[in-house]
């Protein structure tokens, strides 16, 4: 649900959705999950130095997560808001897409991505990486999927299917693995095209979250597209989803799998 891959070979030219996070940055920061810790150090070990690039900083908690695991950061980010955000929590974020950011001739060990490699253009954001990348930097794109217990996912996928039809998740599952490998393909291919990266490696990571009703209806207005939604549109939603976690119990345990798709400046 954070987005919504059914056109993932188009997805970094839908700028308003792409820059549409914004409109409630703290509430973005506070309901958006964490990375696994584990793969925030291993992206950190496995690069040349400590300086790092975080595109698609957003409010800047991936970009936290690496300051504390002893990192140099640096995020961009083309919505002001979300960069004013992150500034305000001790990340600097130059304000630019991906694409068209001036590097200034700066190097980084490091280039990163969260949630966000799908909203750049991925020849374009490539060949921008192994601009910025030293020789042996690593580049670390990842995102995120989640599945609640199957009895809470089809009451969920309901309340979709009445109020937005339209979604692709709307008609039978909430998007998982094989819809996100959409993402994990275009970046790769972006990748071999651009050139200059060994070959890409997939590191994945299973977690899981416990959620109550509030921080679940938190979450939910942060993910791709919904705060473009109608107020009345939101408010329908928000309230089945209510309904369905309330039927279900006080709280569920959400299933988290993160993938990195990574590799290194040759």
């Amino acid at each position: 649900m954070p987005t919504i891959p059914s056109r993932a070979g188009e997805s970094h030219r839908a700028r308003s959705i792409a820059e549409s996070f914004g409109a409630d940055a703290e509430r973005y920061d506070r309901a958006r999950p964490r990375y696994p810790d584990a793969m925030i150090e291993r992206i950190a070990a496995a690069s040349p130095g400590p300086e790092l690039l975080v595109v698609g900083a957003g409010t800047g908690i991936d970009a936290r997560q690496f300051q504390a695991a002893g990192c140099r950061v640096l995020g961009v980010e083309p919505d002001a808001r979300m960069a004013a955000f992150a500034e305000h929590t001790g990340v600097p974020t130059e304000v630019a897409t991906f694409e068209d950011w001036d590097p200034a001739g700066r190097r980084f060990d490091a280039v990163t991505a969260g949630m966000t490699w799908h909203w750049v253009d991925p020849v374009a954001g490539a060949a921008k990486a192994a601009e910025v990348l030293r020789p042996g930097g690593r580049l670390a794109l990842y995102w995120y999927v989640f599945q609640a217990p199957p009895e809470l996912t089809e009451a969920m996928n309901a309340v979709y299917a009445r109020v937005l039809p339209d979604l692709p998740y709307a008609r039978g599952t909430m998007p998982g693995l094989a819809a996100y490998s959409a993402f994990f393909d275009k970046s790769e291919n972006g990748l071999a095209e651009a050139g200059g990266f060994a070959e890409p490696e997939r590191w994945r990571y299973d977690w899981q979250r416990t959620y109550t009703r509030a921080e679940w209806l938190d979450m939910v207005p942060t993910s791709g597209g919904m705060s473009t939604l109608p107020p009345d549109q939101l408010n329908a939603l928000l309230t089945g989803l209510s309904e369905a976690v309330d039927a279900y119990g006080d709280t569920f345990t959400m299933d988290f799998t993160t993938v990195a798709v990574t590799t290194t400046r040759t």
